[in-house]
């Protein structure tokens, strides 16, 4: 019976994962509108050393995943950082079939060993809420500098009500606050389950985030930190080349808050790519006319940082022998 499963999981379900998702995102990318006036934009700059340079950055981008991935699995198991990778890139074929993303452990779990994969779901959560926590801080701040500090014209906020304003940058804040005050005090939180008599059956799977020394979260969140603005710098490069001119200092902070809302709006799969679209218009056209480079910078950033790794994931599920020997291998 077990040799059975093992057969069926990794020569059936490994291909039909790939099937699945192969056709998810074939759907995502031919369903949107404007496909081939965005297409005709993005491909029209693809000779530009700027646009490689967006490439570039995509492998940068989840190589500091895949760090920050194998720094969290230390509590449980060693792995290399090319394993690390691939199961950063399976995670994110995953994810794109599922809301807000939360389907990403699904793809990383079948890099972890049998017996940690239940443990590293907090492990995947807590990772999660340090990118989120940056997200926080710097779409606040970029609220804050653009009502308050900057030097341009606040088009943003013309037309909104000053109380809508402020209420948008404290919920901010004070979310940011919660989450910090969480993620450093995860271990504290384990020993808060432990007294609670009917959580006592799921202590053993948190045991994990209390062997993290606050200087391991500092660096987590900092990797998190590095790999937002290396979000930020593609999409300032692809606006460039695109020829949507708008002051990179402004452009920068307008973009943490695009990156912030982005974070709070419920998306799955094919939609996500209208909401971006929808969002990145209302907040960037404010301060350049090129509505159509803004939505083509939208569509290209999906592409490049969502669309072509969750491809490669697929391809890694479809090669991959989930169970083998009490343990993942390729």
């Amino acid at each position: 019976m077990r040799k059975n499963i093992k057969i069926f999981v990794n020569y059936f379900l490994g291909p039909l994962l790939f099937i699945i998702l192969a056709y998810s995102l074939y759907n995502q990318v031919s369903r949107q509108k404007d496909l081939e006036i965005r297409w005709e934009q993005i491909t029209s700059v693809w000779q530009k050393g700027l646009f490689w340079l967006v490439i570039v950055l995509m492998f940068v981008n989840w190589g500091l995943e895949a760090l920050k991935w194998k720094r969290l699995l230390q509590p449980l198991e060693k792995i290399n950082f090319a394993k690390a990778l691939k199961s950063v890139f399976a995670g994110c074929s995953i994810t794109m079939l599922t809301p807000n993303r939360i389907g990403e452990y699904g793809g990383r779990v079948l890099y972890v060993k049998e017996e940690n994969r239940i443990s590293a779901i907090p492990l995947t959560i807590l990772g999660g809420i340090s990118q989120l926590i940056v997200t926080l801080v710097m779409g606040s701040a970029g609220l804050l500098y653009l009502k308050y500090f900057s030097k341009e014209p606040t088009l943003l906020f013309s037309n909104l009500p000053a109380i809508a304003a402020n209420i948008f940058i404290y919920v901010g804040i004070v979310s940011a606050i919660l989450l910090l005050v969480f993620y450093f005090e995860a271990g504290f939180m384990v020993k808060l389950i432990k007294r609670a008599g009917f959580l006592k059956a799921i202590v053993k799977y948190l045991l994990s985030l209390q062997q993290f020394a606050r200087k391991d979260l500092l660096r987590i969140l900092f990797l998190s930190f590095l790999r937002y603005l290396v979000f930020i710098l593609q999409y300032l490069l692809l606006l460039r080349l695109l020829e949507v001119n708008i002051n990179p200092a402004v452009c920068f902070w307008l973009l943490t808050i695009f990156y912030l809302l982005l974070a709070l709006a419920p998306t799955i799969g094919f939609t996500e790519l209208p909401v971006r679209a929808a969002a990145s218009v209302e907040i960037l056209q404010l301060y350049s006319p090129n509505v159509l480079g803004i939505q083509a910078a939208s569509f290209g950033i999906w592409i490049i940082n969502l669309v072509i790794p969750a491809l490669i994931g697929s391809i890694l599920i479809f090669t991959i022998k989930i169970i083998k020997d009490n343990e993942v291998t390729l």
